[in-house]
């Protein structure tokens, strides 16, 4: 038995079997993070002395005969959440260097459960990107095919579930960035309910719409990793203490009722992508569910909306990169002219065009022309998809419009990235949870199907996807890596 190419969920099994021990599953995955990365790229920085310490840690609470879903497994870290005394970067020259002096909630949380810090993992820079090119120190590659994307910002976390590198590792999602690159690399992503899991730690990048979700390689051990990470924290602000149920959760959905939007399976989404949709919502009816479509016309504008409300936060939190209290500075006879070196040095070009237009729609004169539009077509947004849930359980729409592009394909095209998120940004301008599942392969790169349900209802999100991966079968791992 390969010890990475198995689930959380059976490594838990094997761990209170005393089949084998949390030291022994840290090693196997150490190993292969440092035979596959060099060509995968999925890691900005791997953690062995780290890891092995927190696996003896784990190891010792096991044999006293405590249990609990992620005591001893092995997880990794995108690299804008921080961690004390080991290097953030946000994969952005600016933060080179930086080591935290406190954990984020999410980091202090895994830790408590005894899960196994492998690394931190590479993403667009500041989490702005849909391809994780825009790394501020190199591109991540696809398991599935080097030659393509694995997806952003979070591509470095999809690549390393995919991969085999981790069983789960987490990622952050302000326009669909945990979902997508989990669709691309065919594994299981999830973005929770704004105020779910807390954004202490997560340095910002749109605050009203950033959200920390897990990447898995099924639905259970995505239902731990979200289980193991939620929960109110004074620390944030915007959190809600509203009721879960983790029973209804862990249970498959019985004929659930399925809103699938006539937006989303038109000309915009590849074809080949469209017809696995139909493939899944035949196998969904058949398994006893009731799906029909809909119409959601404030679909159409989630790009523009977002591309709005995005960079002009963004403009505002990266504000703080000034070069005087942490991070890159360079020397200069005055202070402004020290901050325009750091951040023409420090940022990288996707960076500097968000805060530029960011900063533009934010000014004097376009405020209301832009921002202010933007916020009320968003209002919008929600209100529409606040009514379909009044009648459905949840959402189907497709993920990703295409699977995972080349690298480079793009590159004089800013557009066709954006337009990458069409299906994943709604649920980060309404604050719903969503889930990306594996719908199967299409050329030989998967495909992701993606639920959205209301506000809080995580355990109908993950209790109908329980159904559908079901029907659908769990992913499989790529053969070019295994």
């Amino acid at each position: 038995m390969n010890l990475c190419e198995i689930s959380a969920s059976q490594m838990r099994e094997l761990l209170d079997a005393k089949k084998v021990s949390a030291q022994e599953l840290a090693k196997a995955h150490l190993e292969r993070i440092h035979r596959l990365d060099p060509t995968v790229r999925a890691f900005l920085k791997v953690c062995d002395e780290i890891a092995l310490k927190q696996a003896g840690a784990a190891q010792e609470r096991i044999m006293q005969g405590e249990t609990n879903p992620l005591l001893g497994i092995p997880f990794a870290l995108k690299d804008n959440m921080v961690t004390q005394g080991i290097e953030t970067t946000c994969a952005s020259k600016i933060l080179e260097g930086w080591k935290p002096p406190y954990d984020s909630t999410v980091a202090l949380r895994l830790a408590q459960h005894g899960a196994v810090l492998l690394g931190k993992t590479n993403l667009d820079e500041f989490a702005m990107g849909s391809s994780t090119e825009f790394s501020g120190f190199f591109p991540t590659r696809n398991p599935w095919d080097l030659a393509r994307v694995p997806g952003g910002s979070s591509g470095g976390s999809a690549a390393a579930v995919a991969a085999g590198m981790a069983p789960i590792a987490f990622g952050s999602d302000t326009g669909g960035s945990v979902r997508q690159p989990a669709a691309l690399c065919g594994v299981v992503g999830m973005k929770p309910t704004y105020g779910r899991v807390s954004r202490f730690g997560l340095i910002a990048f749109s605050s009203s719409l950033d959200q920390i979700g897990p990447f898995a390689r099924n639905v259970r051990d995505a239902i731990w990793a979200y289980e193991a990470s939620a929960g109110v924290d004074p620390n944030d602000s915007t959190m809600q203490d509203a009721p879960y149920d983790s029973q209804i959760a862990h249970r498959p959905a019985k004929a659930p009722k399925i809103g699938v939007p006539e937006q989303v399976m038109n000309e915009k989404i590849q074809p080949e992508v469209r017809a696995l949709m139909q493939n899944a919502i035949k196998s969904l009816s058949d398994a006893g569910a009731v799906i029909e479509q809909v119409s959601l016309p404030m679909i159409e504008h989630g790009v523009s909306t977002y591309y709005i409300i995005a960079p002009a936060e963004a403009s505002s939190n990266l504000a703080r990169y000034d070069g005087v209290r942490y991070g890159l500075r360079i020397e200069a006879e005055s202070a402004s002219e020290m901050m325009r070196r750091v951040r023409e040095a420090g940022f990288g070009k996707e960076v500097k065009e968000r805060i530029i237009i960011g900063t533009y729609v934010l000014s004097s004169g376009y405020y209301d022309a832009f921002y202010t539009k933007a916020h009320k077509a968003r209002t919008l947004m929600k209100t529409q998809f606040r009514e379909m849930f009044s009648r459905y359980d949840a959402l189907l729409l497709p993920t990703s419009p295409t699977t995972a592009f080349k690298i480079g394909e793009f590159a004089g095209d800013p557009m066709a990235l954006k337009i990458a998120d069409y299906c994943t940004i709604p649920a980060n301008l309404g604050g719903f949870p969503a889930i990306s599942i594996n719908a199967g392969y299409s050329g030989g790169l998967p495909v992701g199907l993606q639920l959205v349900c209301d506000s809080f209802c995580e355990q109908t999100l993950f209790s109908i996807a329980l159904l559908a991966e079901s029907v659908l079968g769990a992913p499989k791992m790529p053969e070019l890596v295994t």
